[in-house]
């Protein structure tokens, strides 16, 4: 019977070539996010509902602080000309829209199907964590949802 566990030290001891040291600080970095999660209020049921009926701000504020960061993030990377661990630039790729069906169809199912579940894919674990287990049934579908679309990748149109 083999491990999935090698090397002789904790220092060098990996799980599928990954060595524990990078995994735990993916881990502390996970439950980090999930913690702020959660003091947000962004994994309350009540919070999305408010979003989805236009009773409250707070969750497009919370998106909106979401999109402010993540393009200030991509103007430092462009323009400090930022690169990975490994020394390879890193880049974003120009999106073509085309006729913008996919965005819209996708959009329209990924907001039909938050609205049912009252949660997005982002914090459906802090969700489980938090107790909400009922919440693994939407994380399960979310999984069977990924690989279905894996799997017929290549037959729809992009």
């Amino acid at each position: 019977m083999t491990s999935q566990f090698s090397g002789t030290s904790p220092q060098r001891a990996t799980v599928a070539g990954t060595p524990l040291r990078g995994l735990m600080s993916y881990l502390l970095l996970g439950v980090a996010f999930g913690v702020v999660l959660t003091k947000s209020e962004v994994i309350s049921w009540f919070r999305v509902q408010e979003m989805f009926r236009f009773q409250a701000f707070h969750m497009y504020g919370v998106m909106a602080t979401a999109v402010f960061t993540a393009w200030l993030g991509l103007q430092l990377i462009r323009r400090l000309e930022l690169r990975t661990i490994d020394g390879t630039a890193i880049s974003v790729p120009p999106k073509t829209l085309g006729s913008g069906t996919r965005y819209w169809a996708g959009g329209f199912l990924f907001g039909i199907g938050w609205a049912l579940a009252g949660a997005c894919p982002g914090p459906l674990f802090a969700m489980i964590g938090n107790g909400a287990v009922v919440m693994s049934v939407s994380l399960a579908s979310a999984l069977a949802g990924t690989w279905v679309y894996g799997a017929l990748r290549s037959r729809l149109p992009h």
